[in-house]
C-alpha cells in the first residue's frame, strides 16, 4: 500500500494570501510556523517553503499577521472580520446579515463551511462591492440559532438520513441505527443535530420524537410547532401546579384595590376568542367630560415570579395563534377562566381609567389595580351592527347584569359615544405621522376535521378601530407616565425604528410599475405618503402584494429597555400593556407599573434587557409558525381546486421562477421557469421581470395571470403552479 506523498511544486503557489489567512484564521488563537502551514497546504518542496516564509513577511507588513515568537505567526484581526446572522437564500446560498454595519455578505455554498440558517457567524469578507456584491466566507459558527429540526426519515439497513422539510436547511441529517428511537421509515420527526464531523458532508443526529405520517393534519400541525421550537401542550407539573391555584375573588384583596364593580363595563371581541383580557368602562361625568376605563386582566396577581408557571411562561413568552388552535401562553385555568373577563363576573383588573372631554382630549389619568365586573360581551360584528345602526337595539343573546343603572340604552350610547371619540383619536394620530397598516387578513373556515370549507378575509371596521384606539391610549399613556419620570427608570417599551433608506428606495422601485410613488423628502413626508400609498391601492388586485412589501420595508417592532419611540404609531412613548394573557412583556409591564407606584427603586435593566430580547424572538417564532400554518391550510385547500383556472397577480420574480398570488384567495403558488415550455426565459432584476430569449414575451411583477394547480405538497408547505397566461390573452 502506497502512501500518500505531499506534493512538489516549482511554480508559484495560487491565492497563497487567502490559503494562508484560511489557515490561520481556522484556529486563530494558535501559531503556526512556516514548515506547519506548508503541511496544511500539502507541499514541502524548497521553493514552495520560500514561498510562504516570504508571504507570511509580506502579510506582516500588511499587518494582516503578527509574529508571536520567532517564525511563529498569528492571525490579526482586522475590519475584513465581521459578526452576524445568516440567512439562507435559495440553492444552498445565503447572506450574513451584519446590523450594526448594515450590510449584507454573500456566501457562496462553498464558503458556508456548516454554518446553517440563523446561526450567528464570523465572517471574513473577501470582496467587496464588486458587481454590487460584498462577498465572503464563513469563518466561524458563533452560536447555532437551534439543534432540534423537522424531516422525514428515510432508513436503510443499519442507518438513515432525515430528509429537511425547511427550505432553508440545505443539508439532511445522518441518524445510526441506534438512535432511530422507535420511528418508522417515511415517518416525520424531531431530530437533533448532535455532532458534525470535520469530513462528513452530512452532520449525524438522533430522533427526538415521532410526529406521525406526513400529510396527516395533526402532524403538520406539530411539525409546524417542533420546527421553531414551540410546544403544543403544557408539561403536567405546570397544569397541576395552575389547577392547584385558588383563583376565588377575596374580600381582603378587594379592599386593596379600586372598586369599579358598578361602573358600566363590557368587552369586545372576535366572535371565536374564549379569553378576553380587556374590557372597557364608561360613564358621565357631572361636569360633562366621560370617564373611560381601560381594565386588563391582572394576570400578575397569579403569576408569581419564580415559580414553574412564571418559567413556563416566561420560555413561551407568547401564545401561538395557528389556523385551527391556539397555543397559549397560560394553562386554561388562569387563560380562559380566572383571567377572563367574561360577563357578570368579578375580576381582578389592572386599569387605566382616563377623564376626557367631548375633543378627546386628555384632562386626567390614573393607573392601578381594580375590581370589574363586565356587563356584557359583544364580539365586533355587534358592536359594528350598533356603530352603523345607532339604534338602542343591541343582539337578544348579549347577557347583561340585573343592575337597574345598567340598563341596554346605556351600552348602546357608550358604544356610539365612545366610537365618536376613537374616531378623533385616530385622526390625530394619523395627523402626527402613524401609518395606517389595515392588511387583509386570511382566516379559514373549516369543519371538525380541521379541513377548509373556504377562505374568508378578516377586514377591520369601526368596532375593531374603536377597541384599538382605546388600547393604543393605555399602552401609550403608561409608557409616558414611567417614561417621563426623573430619574430614569428601567421599563419594558415597545419600540418601532424609522425604515431603512435602502428597503424604501426598493418599495419606491416596484410600486412604480403600478402607477405609484412616495415622497421620501422627510419622515413626515414618508408617512404620509405611504398612507396615501395603502389607501389608494385598497380594494385593488395588487393591494395585497403592495401591503405585503410595504410592511417588509419597515424595521421591525421589538421589546427593549432603550426608549426610540414608535415610527408606525408616531408615538414617543410606546408599550405594551393590554394583553398579558397572551404576552409575557404585558406580565413584565405589570409588574413594573405596580414596582413604580408602590414608589420603589429602579431595577436592573440588563435583566429586563434580556427579558425583552428573549420576547422578541419568542414573538418572531411566533409569527412564523402562525404564517407557516395558514401556507399549509392554503395548500390543503387549493389540493381540492386543481382542475379550476385563477386569476392571479404576479408576487415575485426570480432566477428559478414566477411566483403568482390568486387574487379570490390570496394563495400563492410558483411556476418554475422550467416549466415555461414557449420560450428560454432569463430573469431581469432590474426589470423585475423574466423575459423570453426568441419571443421577447415579459412576465413582469404586477401582471395578471391565468393560472392552475400543477402540485400541491402538503410536507412542503408549497404550491406549484401551470402558467395558463396573461389576462389579455386569454378569452373570457
Amino acid at each position: 500500500m502506497t502512501k500518500n506523498k505531499k506534493k512538489k511544486s516549482h511554480n508559484l503557489l495560487p491565492n497563497l494570501s487567502e490559503s494562508i489567512l484560511k489557515i490561520l484564521n481556522q484556529d486563530s488563537n494558535k501559531t503556526f510556523n512556516y514548515k506547519q502551514i506548508a503541511a496544511k497546504l500539502g507541499v514541502d518542496d524548497a521553493s514552495s517553503r520560500n514561498q510562504i516564509i516570504k508571504k507570511l513577511k509580506d502579510l506582516q507588513g500588511k499587518e494582516k499577521v503578527q509574529e508571536i515568537e520567532r517564525g511563529k505567526y498569528q492571525l490579526i484581526r482586522s475590519k475584513d472580520y465581521l459578526i452576524g446572522k445568516l440567512d439562507m437564500a435559495g440553492r444552498g446560498q445565503g447572506y450574513v446579515i451584519v446590523e450594526d454595519q448594515e450590510i449584507d455578505v454573500f456566501i457562496a455554498n462553498n464558503n458556508l463551511h456548516k454554518a446553517l440558517h440563523g446561526d450567528t457567524v464570523e465572517v471574513y469578507v473577501f470582496r467587496r462591492k464588486k458587481n454590487g456584491k460584498t462577498e465572503g466566507e464563513i469563518t466561524k459558527i458563533i452560536k447555532r440559532n437551534k439543534t432540534e429540526f423537522v424531516g422525514v426519515i428515510q432508513m436503510q439497513q443499519n442507518f438513515g438520513f432525515v430528509e429537511m422539510t425547511d427550505p432553508k436547511m440545505y443539508t439532511d441529517i445522518f441518524i445510526p441505527k441506534n438512535k432511530f428511537n422507535e420511528a418508522q421509515d417515511g415517518d416525520k420527526v424531531l431530530v437533533s443535530l448532535d455532532d458534525w464531523p470535520e469530513k462528513a458532508d452530512s452532520p449525524f443526529g438522533s430522533v427526538l420524537k415521532v410526529l406521525g405520517k406526513p400529510g396527516e393534519h395533526n402532524t403538520e400541525i406539530h411539525s409546524i410547532l417542533a420546527q421553531y421550537g414551540l410546544p403544543y401542550d403544557f408539561p403536567e407539573e405546570v397544569e397541576s401546579f395552575a389547577n392547584k391555584m385558588d383563583t376565588s375573588i377575596k374580600a381582603e384583596e378587594i379592599k386593596k384595590r379600586r372598586d369599579m364593580r358598578d361602573v358600566l363595563t363590557f368587552t369586545i371581541d372576535p366572535a371565536d376568542a374564549k379569553d378576553f383580557d380587556d374590557a372597557l368602562s364608561f360613564q358621565y361625568l357631572e361636569n360633562g367630560n366621560y370617564e373611560i376605563g381601560i381594565h386588563i386582566a391582572d394576570v400578575s396577581h397569579y403569576l408569581k415570579p419564580g415559580t414553574i408557571l412564571d418559567d413556563e411562561a416566561y420560555e413561551r413568552a407568547t401564545s401561538v395563534y395557528l389556523v385551527d388552535r391556539v397555543v397559549p401562553m397560560l394553562p386554561e385555568i388562569l387563560s380562559n377562566n380566572a383571567c377572563s373577563l367574561r360577563p357578570n363576573e368579578e375580576k381582578y383588573t389592572f386599569s387605566s381609567v382616563f377623564e376626557i372631554n367631548q375633543k378627546a382630549e386628555l384632562k386626567k389619568q390614573w393607573f392601578g389595580k381594580t375590581v370589574t365586573n363586565s356587563d356584557a360581551r359583544f364580539a365586533y360584528e355587534e358592536a359594528q351592527q350598533i356603530i352603523e345602526t345607532g339604534k338602542g337595539e343591541i343582539p337578544s343573546d348579549i347577557s347583561l347584569s340585573g343592575n337597574t343603572y345598567k340598563v341596554k340604552e346605556n351600552i348602546v350610547e357608550a358604544i356610539i359615544t365612545l366610537n365618536k371619540l376613537a374616531k378623533v383619536l385616530r385622526r390625530k394620530r394619523m395627523q402626527n405621522g402613524a401609518i395606517s397598516f389595515d392588511k387583509v387578513e386570511v382566516k379559514f373556515k373549516i369543519d371538525e376535521k380541521a379541513n377548509p370549507l373556504g377562505i374568508i378575509f378578516k377586514i377591520s371596521k369601526e368596532a375593531n378601530h374603536m377597541i384599538e384606539e382605546f388600547m393604543l391610549l393605555a399602552n401609550k399613556k403608561v409608557a409616558e407616565f414611567i417614561g417621563k419620570q426623573s430619574p430614569k427608570k428601567t421599563f419594558v417599551y415597545r419600540v418601532h425604528d424609522e425604515p431603512n433608506d435602502e428597503k424604501i428606495a426598493a418599495l419606491e422601485g416596484i410600486i412604480k410599475r403600478f402607477g405609484y410613488k412616495l415622497n421620501t423628502k422627510d419622515k413626515h413626508s414618508t408617512s404620509i405618503s405611504l398612507n396615501k400609498l395603502l389607501a389608494d391601492v385598497a380594494g385593488k388586485k395588487e393591494q395585497n402584494l403592495i401591503d405585503t412589501l410595504a410592511i417588509r420595508s419597515m424595521s421591525k417592532a421589538e421589546y427593549t429597555t432603550q426608549n426610540i419611540g414608535h415610527y408606525g404609531l408616531a408615538f414617543d412613548y410606546y408599550t405594551h400593556f393590554t394583553s398579558p394573557i397572551r404576552r409575557y412583556p404585558d406580565v413584565m409591564v405589570h409588574r413594573l407599573l405596580q414596582h413604580y407606584l408602590d414608589g420603589k427603586e429602579s431595577v436592573k435593566a440588563d435583566e429586563y434587557e434580556e427579558k425583552c430580547k428573549h420576547s422578541s424572538e419568542m414573538e418572531s417564532l411566533s409569527s412564523n409558525a402562525e404564517r407557516d400554518s395558514i401556507k399549509y391550510m392554503q395548500v390543503k385547500y387549493m389540493i381540492d381546486h386543481k382542475d379550476k383556472e385563477f386569476l392571479g397577480v404576479i408576487s415575485g420574480v426570480t432566477e428559478w421562477g414566477i411566483y403568482v398570488e390568486i387574487v379570490e384567495n390570496k394563495c400563492e403558488g410558483m411556476v418554475g421557469l422550467r416549466d415555461l415550455k414557449d420560450d428560454h426565459y432569463q430573469f431581469d432584476r432590474d426589470e423585475y421581470a423574466v423575459i423570453g430569449s426568441k419571443t421577447k414575451n415579459v412576465y413582469q411583477l404586477g401582471d395578471e395571470v391565468y393560472v392552475k394547480v400543477k402540485n400541491a405538497d402538503l410536507v412542503k408547505k408549497h404550491l406549484d403552479f401551470t402558467m395558463i397566461g396573461k389576462h389579455e390573452y386569454v378569452e373570457n
